[in-house]
């Protein structure tokens, strides 16, 4: 008894002589930690551009005015921002392991991102979100959580897990989670499901946020899901939608990432009327986009070119996302917020200079070195091992028997009933897909048809399909489909592009089957080679063609999607 007193006295001692040392700073009787000198700062709270020394201690901003330093930076001409804050992400679309999505968007001066590891939870359930959960500790971008609140993301999906509200519970204790993540479930919630009430009920037992998923829902059902406790939503797609959604007091997350960008119709929001209850955040973000386009920067900047109010843009960008999540000591440049900064030459060109984050330089045109977490050994090889599947043949896609098939629409990734198929036919361009289960080693195989990817020969496969993460191909063969799938099983998951059964192009993801152990470069290398390879293979021009699968597995998404079990028509929930 008397170690805990002495350790929590002990602890106390630490936060006094700190909150000492930030009162002596402040007041001027004690240099600074760090002084950015002569900046030009945006005032989130007055909506103006200030003038004034920055002062920064233990981490934290302490005061602006005149200040010195033990250590000084002269921002004379710029424009200093708050850090900015992703407010809904699932970092396994980046394909990437935490640290390296890390180096990929502290260059693009984002500090903190809010993340739902849906994905990786389907894979391993709760070992899932405690791997995420080590491998952000303490990394120099801040990683909070919202926990996933559909796996699966319906019944018709076999997941590698099933959690409820109770597998959940406890992880509301961790000091980074800050609610229950995006209810896809929206029929659930608006029929009064216990099994989503429950998840819901639980979340504000523990007094947390709500996160909402529920595109074009209106009229009375938009009035019951919101009355069920569902605080904001970032699936609209249009300002209309977003409007009847602000106006019943849920908060707007405008997206703008690699598989949905709203940010132009949603712009009539960013105004003085409407924008306190909106916030940027990006949903999926993969390799190409974060090297070629940058994160949340990218969304201002392109914000500002429509001709947003540069301050309004930024509030987005930061100072909103952190009042709704209640991290109250960030998204601002005020005495006793984190010293999380970035440093712009303009708004016009909006180059990104230098970005700081806790006092600490972590980019000035280079990219500082910071330790990787460590992950628990068990959570390691648990998630270097979630591949259970028979070695596949031909035999294994030759079913005669007609089966649906799915019409992709270009440019979207709704589908459309395009009838039924027996057989391969190229020159119509029907092709066989497949969705095999691999967490349990089921041997359930469903087989369909689909119209509009355009492959001639071979087969591409890939073991990122939303939101189960089973193995889906699509082949011009069965041959080449059976020897796409074992190799990404091969290869502990991944992307995989087959011809006669030699791999053409290919991207390992062994961390779960979704994320590579590798660099986000490398990563990205492989993945644009293996693209190119499979346009060589006829693949239709302007049709991601990984991306494009990944979602032809999702049973949310009318009309006609593909599962374990064969194809489905969402909208009748009846298999064809």
């Amino acid at each position: 008894m008397m170690s805990v007193k002495e350790s929590y006295a002990g602890k106390i001692n630490r936060k006094m002589n700190k909150k000492l040392h930030v009162i002596h700073v402040a007041s001027g009787r004690m240099p600074a930690d760090l002084v950015l000198k002569n900046a030009a700062y945006v005032n989130v709270f007055s909506n103006e551009i200030c003038h004034a020394d920055i002062a920064v201690a233990e981490g934290l901003i302490v005061g602006m005015g005149e200040y010195h330093g033990v250590e000084e930076v002269d921002v004379s001409g710029k424009i200093v921002l708050p850090g900015f804050i992703d407010a809904h992400i699932h970092l396994e679309s980046s394909l990437v392991s935490p640290s390296e999505f890390a180096k990929a968007v502290l260059p693009h001066g984002t500090t903190t991102v809010i993340t739902d590891p849906h994905e990786i939870a389907n894979v391993m359930g709760t070992d899932g979100i405690e791997y995420m959960l080590q491998a952000t500790e303490d990394l120099p971008v801040d990683v909070r959580f919202m926990l996933p609140s559909c796996v699966p993301a319906t019944p018709l999906d076999e997941s590698g897990a099933n959690l409820d509200y109770r597998a959940i519970d406890s992880f509301y204790d961790h000091p980074r989670v800050q609610g229950l993540a995006e209810m896809m479930n929206f029929v659930g919630a608006v029929n009064a499901d216990p099994q989503v009430v429950e998840k819901i009920v639980a979340a504000q037992a523990h007094h947390k946020k709500i996160d909402g998923h529920a595109p074009g829902l209106g009229g009375a059902d938009l009035n019951a899901y919101i009355a069920a406790g569902v605080y904001s939503d970032h699936e609209c797609s249009d300002i209309e939608d977003a409007l009847a959604k602000l106006r019943r007091g849920q908060f707007i997350m405008i997206r703008e990432g690699t598989a949905a960008r709203n940010l132009e119709a949603l712009i009539p929001l960013l105004c003085d009327k409407y924008v306190e209850r909106c916030m940027f955040c990006t949903d999926d973000k993969h390799p190409n986009d974060l090297l070629e386009k940058g994160h949340i920067d990218y969304i201002v900047k392109k914000a500002i070119s429509l001709g947003v109010e540069p301050i309004t843009a930024i509030k987005a960008a930061c100072h909103n996302a952190a009042r709704y999540f209640l991290l109250n000591n960030r998204g601002a440049i005020a005495p006793g917020y984190l010293g999380d900064f970035v440093v712009i030459d303009n708004f016009e060109n909006f180059h990104i200079e230098k970005v700081f984050k806790k006092g600490k330089l972590m980019y000035d045109g280079q990219l500082r070195d910071f330790p990787v977490p460590e992950v628990d050994p068990y959570l390691v090889k648990r998630a270097h091992n979630t591949f259970h599947v028979s070695l596949l043949t031909a035999n294994d896609f030759a079913d005669p028997r007609p089966r649906g098939v799915i019409g992709m629409v270009p440019g979207e990734i709704v589908t459309q009933d395009e009838g039924y198929a027996n057989h391969i036919d190229v020159e119509k361009d029907i092709l066989k897909i497949a969705v095999i289960e691999r967490h349990k080693n089921t041997h359930h195989i469903g087989i369909g048809y689909i119209k509009g990817y355009g492959l001639q020969e071979g087969a591409v496969a890939t073991s990122i399909s939303h939101d189960s993460h089973n193995i889906i191909v699509v082949g011009a063969n069965e041959e080449d489909m059976a020897a796409a799938v074992n190799r990404i099983v091969e290869n502990k998951g991944g992307i995989t592009v087959m011809r006669n059964g030699a791999v053409l192009g290919e991207v390992p993801l062994p961390i779960a089957g979704i994320m590579s152990d590798d660099s986000l470069v490398n990563v990205n290398h492989d993945l644009e080679e293996a693209k190119a390879k499979a346009y060589q293979l006829g693949v239709t021009p302007g049709v991601d063609p990984f991306m494009t699968l990944s979602f032809m597995a999702l049973p949310v998404i009318p009309s006609l999607r593909i599962t374990t079990r064969g194809v489905l028509d969402v909208n009748t929930q009846q298999y064809v």
